[in-house]
């Protein structure tokens, strides 16, 4: 650092300002989507907690999702709006700081909860008739906060480690968020050893659930291909498929974000991948475990006849 720089104590975003005649049109679009997101995981969480037959491992995980997805497009639509309508696009270095804590965690819980999923359905379609054993509330609950526990401390070490990085020059941001790459850009000092580190980190805690949800779908479909019968395989399959497209949605994504060279980094590949895993693929999430899963169908139409008869008494 020269000596006429000075520490940044404040960002600003470069967002989306090379279209600006088109801000009103994508805080439209953009609000009707996360309005979307929150409301269809709302109704999935609430739909699951009133309903007996949904009480179940499955259901408990997908509860743990919707709560996630929740939180995890919070964290970054609602200041994107503001954004979109006022010229000033600043944070401060603590909210700057702590969006990218919140944001950080949940995406890293996401990863080892979806591979707590995929070790739930390895075990219903693998081993049925241990499923209740082995699958008890205990079990489930400790999974869900591993997931948990692991997505706050590995990235509050990540995080704080990062935000000891002096910050100087212009403080603009190339994104719409507080993400880890465009914020550690901005530091003053050689930071080769940190996005070494950063790279390992998600090396190992990306792919380690990726490399789990790999193997337990492995055993799932030679499991699947050994069923005699061609109802009892579509069956069986159909129990995974909601949870596979979700897995490829977010892990496309992730790996093509963090898992690329420094080099293949442009603002606008990051600002339209972003895009995707952080509002596009929360709002997917609703659709695709309503529109798939016929349980979920069936008890969201019994709610809704229930609410129907008791309008009409």
């Amino acid at each position: 650092m020269s000596g006429n720089e000075s520490f940044c104590t404040r960002f600003t975003f470069v967002a989306f300002s090379s279209l600006a005649e088109l801000q009103s049109v994508l805080f439209l679009v953009f609000l009707i989507i996360y309005l979307f997101t929150v409301g269809g995981n709302l109704i999935i969480i609430c739909l699951i907690c009133v309903t007996p037959s949904l009480h179940t491992p499955m259901y408990f995980f997908l509860v743990n999702l919707s709560f996630l997805e929740m939180c995890y497009i919070t964290s970054v639509v609602p200041q994107m709006l503001v954004h979109l309508l006022v010229d000033t696009k600043t944070i401060t270095l603590g909210g700057c700081a702590a969006q990218m804590y919140i944001f950080a965690i949940l995406g890293l819980t996401e990863c080892c909860l979806l591979a707590a999923m995929a070790y739930d359905r390895f075990v219903a379609i693998c081993y049925p008739l241990h499923y209740t054993l082995l699958m008890g509330p205990q079990m489930c609950l400790k999974l869900a906060a591993a997931s948990w526990t692991t997505g706050v401390v590995v990235e509050s070490v990540q995080i704080t480690w990062i935000f000891t990085l002096p910050f100087c020059g212009t403080g603009k941001i190339q994104h719409f968020f507080c993400d880890i790459m465009p914020v550690v850009k901005l530091a003053c000092v050689d930071t080769s050893h940190n996005e070494i580190v950063m790279f390992a980190v998600s090396v190992i805690f990306i792919m380690s659930p990726c490399f789990l949800i790999l193997c337990s779908y492995g055993r799932i479909f030679v499991t699947i291909l050994r069923i005699p019968s061609a109802a009892g395989r579509r069956k069986a399959f159909s129990t995974c498929s909601s949870h596979i497209l979700v897995v490829s949605l977010f892990y496309g994504t992730a790996l093509f974000t963090y898992l690329q060279p420094k080099t293949a980094h442009t603002p606008e590949t990051d600002k339209a991948t972003a895009l995707m895993y952080t509002v596009v693929t929360p709002a997917l999430n609703p659709l695709i475990y309503t529109l798939r899963n016929k349980e979920v169908k069936e008890a969201f139409q019994r709610l809704t006849q229930r609410n129907a008869l008791r309008q009409m008494a």
